[in-house]
């Protein structure tokens, strides 16, 4: 973040989209304990609504992986995403009841960040996760035992059926050596 001097000469950080639009907070700012005065777009929105859209986003499309998924693996699904929509459209709300946000603020925050959030999934859909392969098989990737997992539909059952395999393997030997 880059850093600017106010009048009064107290650094404050710098957000650009609110100082390029510079619309002010509703009633003044009320709150003493905000230290910009612009508030568009809002940036919990913003935020709110990347993380939702992304998650959602994540959710059908990325774990799609599961062609037989069970009702609770779908219904755990729906319910995950409507409870993260829920908490963006609660937060957004949250700012414009708090009078530290108007409904327009709020809104364009929301699409902004939805449709960060979107850029995001695509870059990483299309650029990054056919990379992370080649990026796993490189000596400092193997030092540091960075793996790829993008393959396995549920890489928590993995990790236990595996280690509860070595874990019987190892007890077999450890038994045959001390007879």
């Amino acid at each position: 973040m880059l850093n600017i001097k106010e009048k009064n000469h107290k650094w404050v950080p710098l957000l650009p989209q609110k100082h390029v639009i510079q619309e002010p907070r509703p009633c003044g700012g009320p709150h003493p304990a905000v230290s910009t005065k612009y508030g568009m777009p809002s940036s919990h929105s913003q935020f709110m609504w990347f993380f939702s859209v992304y998650s959602f986003l994540f959710l059908y499309l990325r774990m799609h992986q599961t062609n037989n998924a069970r009702f609770l693996d779908l219904l755990w699904r729906h319910v995950l995403s409507l409870g993260l929509l829920t908490v963006a459209f609660l937060v957004s709300y949250s700012r414009v009841y708090l009078l530290y946000h108007t409904w327009s603020q709020v809104l364009y925050g929301g699409i902004a960040g939805g449709l960060m959030a979107i850029a995001w999934f695509v870059f990483t859909q299309e650029v990054l996760t056919p990379l992370f392969p080649r990026i796993a098989a490189w000596p400092i990737s193997e030092f540091f035992l960075i793996r790829d997992t993008s393959l396995i539909p549920n890489v928590l059952w993995f990790e236990y059926t595996v280690t509860r395999a070595e874990a019987r393997n190892r007890q077999r030997k450890l038994g045959t050596k001390l007879q």
